[in-house]
């Protein structure tokens, strides 16, 4: 079983769940409190011990590169005026030379184009998969938990987590099998994938939540794959093709996860990572609860009646 070394980041969708605010700046670079909804996906991923992270880009979305790289100006401004730690504030998510590519995606065909854009940089080993939408606070962080159930059972992994009651229908639900020893029932082989199945007929209430451990077998699957879902090429199906010929465990991960591709989602991202922030949480509680003393009570408008 060969070791996981890179992690692979589609970096480049639209943001249509949060425009405007994504109309010119890119989605995940969104301030999640004290830096973008990306830095804390890429810093999971290297204390994870990911060695290469992979960005799929798309056009107009040049500052997610820049911010991994050196800001030399402003680097050299604040080393003037003597504000160091804030100079290592700035260069703290930058990381070693060599160890993050970009890649673009030329066109938006799917989560499964954006994946199959990075083959040639991935080459022929396993690799991880990190939806960045998808900010997963965890202790251990989330990737880590998925790499140690990989270490384990081998093969192909994905992160799952129950569904809100009654909408297992909104997500991609997971079919499993016997359990796997050593992981307290939350690790188990998995029989089947279906995407937003109709109410009733869901075979458990677990969904794919956005960390994933694949073979690189998928990039071949992903080449031929025919359009699906929203004429787009869809990663959930090249894996149900890739159940057939390796197996496949989801891993139940502790933690909670954080749509922040979501305006909603990620107004809850922001205010829990604020208050649990070791600097600034008290701060933030009490800027919290003044705003919420302060907010008129908002009753939801009455239907108007015809007739």
């Amino acid at each position: 079983m060969k070791a996981l070394r890179k992690a692979v980041l589609p970096v480049a969708g639209l943001g249509t769940r949060i425009l405007p605010a994504a109309k010119t700046t890119p989605k995940n670079m969104l301030n999640l409190f004290d830096r973008p909804i990306l830095a804390h996906v890429v810093a999971e991923a290297r204390a994870a011990g990911i060695e290469h992270v992979v960005l799929v880009v798309g056009r107009g979305q040049g500052a997610v590169e820049d911010y991994f790289d050196h800001a030399y100006e402003l680097e050299s401004e604040l080393a003037a005026k003597g504000k160091t730690a804030l100079s290592d504030l700035v260069r703290a998510d930058i990381g070693p030379p060599g160890a993050i590519s970009v890649v673009r995606q030329m066109a938006p065909l799917g989560l499964g184009h954006a994946i199959w854009c990075a083959r040639d940089i991935v080459g022929d080993e396993p690799f991880a998969i990190m939806l960045p939408d998808m900010v997963m606070d965890a202790s251990p962080p989330a990737l880590a938990q998925v790499l140690a159930a990989y270490d384990a059972v081998g093969g192909n992994v994905v992160a799952v987590e129950p569904a809100p009651a009654g909408e297992t229908h909104k997500y991609g639900i997971v079919a499993l099998g016997d359990p796997a020893p050593g992981f307290g029932g939350r690790l188990a082989a998995m029989t089947g994938m279906v995407e937003k199945p109709a109410p009733g007929t869901e075979p458990s209430n677990l969904f794919i939540s956005g960390r994933y451990v694949l073979q690189p077998k998928i990039f071949a699957l992903l080449s031929d794959q025919a359009a699906g879902a929203g004429g787009e090429i869809q990663l959930t199906d090249a894996m149900v093709r890739l159940m057939r010929e390796s197996p496949f465990h989801a891993l139940q991960y502790a933690g909670t996860t954080y749509d922040c591709g979501d305006a909603l989602g990620l107004l809850r991202a922001n205010v829990a990572f604020a208050l649990k922030d070791d600097v600034h949480g008290p701060a933030a509680r009490a800027i919290v609860e003044q705003a919420l003393e302060a907010a008129p009570v908002i009753r939801p408008a009455r239907e108007t009646r015809r007739g």
